[in-house]
């Protein structure tokens, strides 16, 4: 049964790395069942956290710098109510995770979503890989609007249910492509390597992502949070949700008193003044008053 199954050999690097306050983790994503490094503990703990931490660039768009450290990701996404993309999400599960006792290993991935067959893309999506008595697993809370919200068995050719869309694993070389079944058709989000990468690593590909001026996340907004009952979405001024069987809701949020209202509402986004007064001087409104 374990022919198909692929996972890297040996552990972890574990150096004295900086921790996060893992009941402040916990409390943030609303968790208090229990902890020890099993599956069914995995399971719940991406579900909470991808349901309760949303995904969003609001910090790129007013030219923040984005930090990796595990004092920032904690600062940021735990105390200030914030959420943020792949580097930040997947690198405070990371922290909890090994805090929790998980052996967890750090992926990258080509993303392929709605990218033309022929483009090759640089690798900038993180993502986990999760030892676990049943095998390697892939954990992953930031890949926005397509966020598996179960961890996916490291096993190609298979369908796995995450309670909204199903995804699966195919070959891709000395890698796979995930995939994701929505409106009844596969879909390739990112092709991933087996490689382990070191923290260090990610340094290159978050700065290009959150700077460099071709970068997607430089020029839009984005957010992304899913529920039980489906996805919310913000692409600028575009408000989506989506039913996993269902055809998808959009509507124009016509201005930024409308966007900041709708990002605090369904994505749970505690915002400043800052952002606020980013968000009018993007979308032409004045912010709203107060």
């Amino acid at each position: 049964m374990r022919a198909g199954r692929y996972g890297g050999e040996g552990h972890p690097h574990h150096v004295s790395e900086p921790s996060i306050d893992l009941d402040a983790y916990l409390e943030r994503i609303g968790y208090g069942g229990a902890t020890e490094p099993t599956l069914a503990n995995l399971r719940a703990i991406q579900a909470a956290h991808s349901t309760r931490i949303p995904f969003e660039n609001v910090d790129v768009l007013l030219g923040r710098p984005i930090l990796l450290d595990a004092a920032a990701l904690e600062r940021k996404l735990v105390r200030a109510g914030r959420g943020g993309y792949c580097f930040e999400q997947n690198g405070l599960l990371r922290h909890a995770l090994r805090a929790l006792g998980f052996e967890v290993a750090i992926l990258a991935a080509r993303v392929r979503w709605r990218r033309p067959e022929q483009v090759v893309t640089p690798r900038t999506h993180m993502l986990l890989r999760v030892a676990l008595p049943e095998g390697p697993f892939i954990a992953d809370v930031g890949f926005g609007g397509a966020t598996p919200t179960a961890p996916l068995a490291l096993v190609a050719g298979i369908e796995q249910d995450t309670g909204l869309e199903p995804f699966r694993l195919l070959p891709a070389g000395a890698e796979l492509q995930l995939q994701i079944r929505a409106a009844g058709e596969w879909s390739t989000l990112y092709q991933l390597s087996l490689e382990p990468l070191q923290p260090v690593d990610l340094e290159p590909p978050n700065w290009f992502v959150g700077t460099h001026p071709e970068s997607f996340f430089v020029h839009h907004l984005m957010a992304a949070r899913p529920t039980a009952e489906g996805r919310h979405a913000i692409l600028d001024d575009e408000y989506t949700f989506q039913r996993p069987d269902g055809s998808p809701e959009r509507r124009r949020l016509g201005g930024a008193a409308a966007i900041t209202d709708v990002l605090r509402r369904h994505f749970l986004l505690e915002l400043g003044q800052a952002d606020e007064r980013l968000l009018a001087v993007r979308f032409g409104r004045e912010a709203a008053s107060g």
